[in-house]
């Protein structure tokens, strides 16, 4: 696309006015088609497939103490985290969690750059399993090329219905795999056989599921170049400590084509011969060889692809590798650089993550598997009861946070002679609440008019969890 402009920057410019110059607005999006490529980086990622996707799928299957191992039921309130169960007011160690991702993600990239990108993010992910099943489907880098450029046949067309219901099948499995962990994943696929689905858990199915299709079957790269928000604040994190994935012009310039055999030096060639593997296998589609850009999700294609050619053409490795502009500049051997990796900014990340790790371990483990809300009951403030006491009307929620029955007494102090009733023990199921009305009851006149300040004590029978909760206890003038 392209329109005219005027341009009007300066004196010179303005002889030019009638001139209507067109000027591109921007370039057109150019399909990529990577190219597979083996080595140490290929392997990384593809081992980061096979494990990211083994816990995500495969979690929601695994049963622990009778129930799915880890579940977010929204509707019940409760989450199941292996042994734990949280509620709503164990928000503190979701904040905890979240700030430890975020820290964990600002050291990562401060050590070794993009890292997260390019082996674990969910669209490189993918992104990477969509286009295994477009080359096994369509073919290696030239054919799927090749195949774009003919006009449509039979063999292209059924190529390219096979690739897009396969796709579709991945994405709607990953869609109802996410699902499943805000409902239990056997009661959703036993609602599915019977067309009994939600009518939100359809929603969220399709939607994920959508999103994975068009987000690693089409969008690719302009996900992590333009939608994505880390490609463009991670260089507020790089430094030039930071390892990451660069060419290296002193030993690969001047590049050009060239014959195995005679040595670079007596043709004032660098090592580089200019073959353009590095741009193929990238999946943005860059050059690596134009220095760091906020487009390059730190993956290593290019770096094995590069020492595949050095292999070749019996040059040493390394021509594109991990490292730091300072190891760069200052030609560093392996082990400065991973000397240099302990600097202050990496000392302060790794000092604040560690507190904060154990902080939030601790206090799971101190954790008390009890939780106390205390409502008043608004509609009668204070009456008087039989036998003379003046009485205040509570309900109480006890949720049980452990994964066995309780059982649970209620007493209450801060004013002279009072009671409780009823005072049984209270039964509450696993992992449930419960709420419970309860009265407390003073002698009419012991008390002050006024509101007074009394204490719930809710203990587990025969020992174990108890919390106190403060009330309000009021007595009429």
């Amino acid at each position: 696309m392209t329109r005219k402009i005027i341009p009007i920057a300066n004196a010179s410019s303005s002889a030019n006015l009638g001139s209507g110059e067109e000027v591109g607005l921007y370039e057109a999006t150019k399909k990529i088609y990577p190219r597979t490529v083996r080595g140490m980086f290929a392997r990384w990622r593809w081992a980061m497939v096979f494990l990211t996707q083994l816990v995500f799928y495969g979690m929601p299957w695994v049963e622990w103490g009778g129930r799915q191992m880890v579940l977010f039921d929204l509707a019940a309130r409760r989450f199941y985290i292996f042994g734990l169960v949280l509620y709503p007011q164990d928000l503190i160690y979701l904040s905890g969690l979240l700030v430890i991702s975020a820290l964990s993600l600002f050291l990562f990239t401060a050590v070794a750059g993009r890292l997260w990108c390019g082996y674990a993010c969910p669209q490189t992910v993918y992104t990477e399993i969509f286009m295994w099943v477009e080359q096994k489907i369509e073919g290696n880098r030239v054919a799927r090329m090749r195949l774009d450029a003919e006009p449509m046949s039979l063999e292209k067309l059924v190529k390219k219905w096979f690739k897009h219901i396969v796709w579709i099948g991945i994405a709607m499995w990953t869609g109802f795999t996410f699902v499943g962990y805000f409902t239990p994943i056997r009661e959703l696929g036993l609602a599915f056989l019977q067309t009994q689905m939600g009518s939100w858990e359809v929603f969220w199915v399709f939607f994920y599921g959508f999103a994975t299709y068009g987000n690693a079957g089409f969008m690719r790269e302009q996900v992590c170049k333009y939608m994505c928000p880390y490609a463009r604040f991670q260089s507020a994190m790089f430094d030039r400590d930071t390892l990451i994935v660069t060419y290296d012009p002193g030993r690969g310039e001047p590049r050009a084509p060239r014959r195995k055999g005679p040595d670079p030096r007596t043709m004032a060639l660098g090592d580089c011969i200019d073959c353009g593997l590095c741009v193929q296998v990238c999946p943005t589609g860059i050059d690596i060889r134009k220095g760091l850009q906020y487009e390059c999700i730190g993956c290593g294609l290019c770096a094995d692809a590069c020492d595949t050619v050095m292999q070749k053409m019996a040059y040493a490795p390394g021509l594109i590798r991990y490292d730091t502009q300072n190891g760069m500049d200052a030609g560093w051997s392996r082990r400065q650089l991973l000397r240099r990796v302990l600097r202050p900014r990496v000392l302060v990340y790794t000092a604040i993550l560690a507190l904060l790790v154990a902080g939030l371990l601790a206090s799971l483990v101190v954790r008390t598997p009890l939780k106390v809300d205390v409502v008043r009951d608004r509609a009668s403030l204070a009456r008087i009861a039989e036998g003379g006491k003046l009485e205040n009307v509570y309900r109480l929620q006890i949720m049980n946070a452990t994964e066995q029955p309780r059982h649970y007494l209620i007493s209450a102090s801060g004013l002279q002679g009072l009671s409780v009733s009823p005072e049984q023990p209270v039964s509450v199921d696993a992992a449930q609440s419960r709420w419970v009305a309860v009265r407390l009851q003073v002698p009419y006149g012991s008390a002050t008019p006024g509101s007074h300040t009394v204490h719930f004590s809710i203990r587990e029978e025969g020992g174990g969890a108890q919390v106190s909760e403060k009330a309000a206890f009021l007595v009429p003038r």
